[in-house]
């Protein structure tokens, strides 16, 4: 089983929840929904015609799949089928057809109980589970697996007991995604040129060196996730953001944020837009500017942007010249399956579980976000690395995606109370600082990204932005998913994006009315950004300036805190 890293960049792009509902499960742990499982059987024995006839169904199509009469057969989309010998093999499609039609009547009879939303997206959630988990690829019947037993004597089952004991001895304890071995930050990941220029409690700023003799006089300030650590904008040479944008005469700063323990758990939303307002006044201080641009990302998109209302409720708006929102979502309103688990009992649940602990573990967050997804983070490399044995693909992505941080309990419970009741959308229900905030007078020009098949952000939210503030915005769709958007290189040749600059009230006219564009919307965005960043000056001999020197090289110190 090989896997390509255009591959890997979608099936990443397509398995992804709700954020707000991460946040909560992964410190919750939901509970297994007994009681929806109850009213569903007591739904179904009220309605014993309806249920004997789906029965009936079940037992009809089980024979005629056993005397190979049946028609069903796997999706063609259905990686777990994809070997020919599911369909050619007597017994193979049998056993695929039976499990087809049993997960397809399990769901059929979870329709015909008629439960409340919430129940139905609860149970739901556990149909798909155990219909994935029983699935006779995840067994030794696998035709891939039956041939390497073949092939290498038994020995991929040697091996594949060894990774599985090697998984089951660390957190998340779910198979591992990737071969970590041939990684290393400051070297093939996070290797752009820079310094450390600032070092607090709460972050360090890298300033990164110029790769231009001239350069925009007003520098970008990017603001990475508060949930993950900033070099997927720095990720590998080619395939780094960061690095672009600097050969396009951008002076560069990102914040490094530190991985918080436990004696950080009071760190909450104003301790982090606090931080972004440092940040931002030590890059305007080196570069000799009085106004940044400013990058925010996901959850640091969040903070990026309260940081920008502050500003403009203090009467300084003027200070930012332009705000980056990729894969950001301000209008919260939630919607789709998995955000049946979240309500404000389990919200406070959550927020008392990490509290106790200080912080959110990002290892949870992981493992939760394995299993709300299993065939594809779960089952995929269950196969791989337990049934043939073999070692998970390397690949860049994957390797930031394992290098988890966590979330102090301040940040986390900030998080979820702005989500629970939607604040962002009207003016005043936020502070930032103490100040009513409204998303509204915040006058830059700002430029939006979402992800086609990004799941964590849906595009559809991340949309919604447009209509919240009070500057010309203009709207990007990548054709890809959550961190493909991000990484998107023009060497990408799958690469492809709808931009419009006039962005219509709704998303399904955006679609109607956008242009479709080839290629990467690097391109597009650092010719958007440099309008927006000033003249052109020549470009710093050195790092640094005044009591701002260089502490240390890029990639600093605090993305190797574990």
């Amino acid at each position: 089983m090989t896997t390509d890293s255009s591959t890997i960049d979608d099936r990443q792009a397509d398995v992804a929840v709700p954020l707000d509902t991460l946040l909560t499960g992964a410190a919750s742990r939901p509970s297994l929904p007994g009681r929806e499982l109850g009213s569903w059987l007591v739904a179904l024995a009220r309605r014993p015609r309806s249920t004997t006839d789906r029965l009936l169904e079940l037992v009809q199509e089980l024979a005629a799949i056993a005397l190979g009469r049946a028609e069903r057969g796997p999706s063609s989309r259905d990686r777990r089928f994809a070997d020919p010998a599911w369909t050619t093999n007597p017994f193979l499609r049998r056993s695929v057809q039976l499990h087809l039609a049993a997960t397809e009547k399990a769901v059929q009879l979870l329709a015909d109980a008629d439960l409340d939303e919430r129940s139905r997206q609860r149970l739901q959630l556990l149909v798909d589970n155990v219909g994935d988990a029983l699935a006779p690829s995840n067994s030794l019947i696998n035709p891939s697996a039956l041939k390497e037993t073949i092939d290498t004597g038994g020995l991929n089952l040697v091996r594949g007991l060894r990774n599985l004991a090697g998984d089951l001895s660390r957190a998340p304890r779910v198979p591992s995604m990737v071969d970590t071995s041939g990684f290393s930050l400051g070297e093939n990941l996070a290797a752009t040129e820079g310094a450390v220029i600032l070092r607090t409690p709460m972050f360090e700023l890298i300033q990164y060196r110029p790769r231009t003799e001239t350069v925009r006089a007003v520098p970008l300030l990017v603001v990475p996730p508060t949930i993950n650590k900033y070099y997927v904008l720095d990720l590998a040479p080619q395939r780094s953001v960061i690095e672009f944008l600097l050969e396009q005469g951008q002076q560069v700063f990102a914040v490094s944020w530190r991985n918080p323990t436990a004696r950080h758990a009071d760190w909450g939303l104003d301790s982090y837009i606090n931080a972004v307002l440092e940040a931002k006044s030590a890059a305007e201080n080196i570069t000799g500017a009085d106004r940044a641009a400013v990058w925010g990302t996901c959850s640091g998109g969040i903070v990026a942007a309260m940081a920008a209302a502050y500003l403009a409720a203090t009467n300084r708006a003027d200070e930012i010249v332009a705000l980056t929102l990729p894969v950001t979502v301000l209008d919260q309103a939630r919607g789709g399956s998995a955000s049946a688990l979240l309500d404000r009992s389990v919200a406070d649940l959550a927020i008392a579980k990490s509290r106790r602990t200080g912080y959110l573990d990002g290892a949870a967050l992981a493992e939760l976000f394995a299993w709300l997804r299993p065939n594809d983070l779960i089952w995929n490399y269950w196969v791989n690395n337990y049934l043939l044995g073999r070692r998970p693909p390397a690949f860049d992505i994957l390797y930031w995606n394992a290098d988890t941080t966590r979330m102090p309990a301040g940040l986390h419970r900030d998080f979820l109370e702005l989500s629970l009741a939607n604040k962002l959308v009207t003016a005043g229900d936020a502070t930032a600082l103490g100040v009513p905030i409204d998303l509204g007078r915040i006058t830059a020009d700002a430029y939006v990204i979402g992800g086609v098949a990004d799941h964590i952000t849906p595009w559809q939210s991340c949309y919604r932005t447009t209509r919240l503030l009070g500057g010309k915005t203009e709207f990007v769709l990548s054709n890809s998913g959550h961190v493909a958007a991000l990484v998107n290189p023009p060497s990408n040749s799958k690469a492809s994006f709808q931009h419009s600059s006039d962005c219509p009230p709704r998303s399904a006219d955006f679609l109607a009315s956008a242009e479709t564009h080839q290629g990467s919307w690097w391109v597009h965005y650092a010719q958007w950004l440099g309008a927006r960043t000033g003249d052109l000056v020549p470009a710093p001999a050195e790092l640094g300036r005044g009591n701002l020197a260089p502490l240390a090289p890029a990639p600093g110190t605090y993305v190797f805190d574990t």
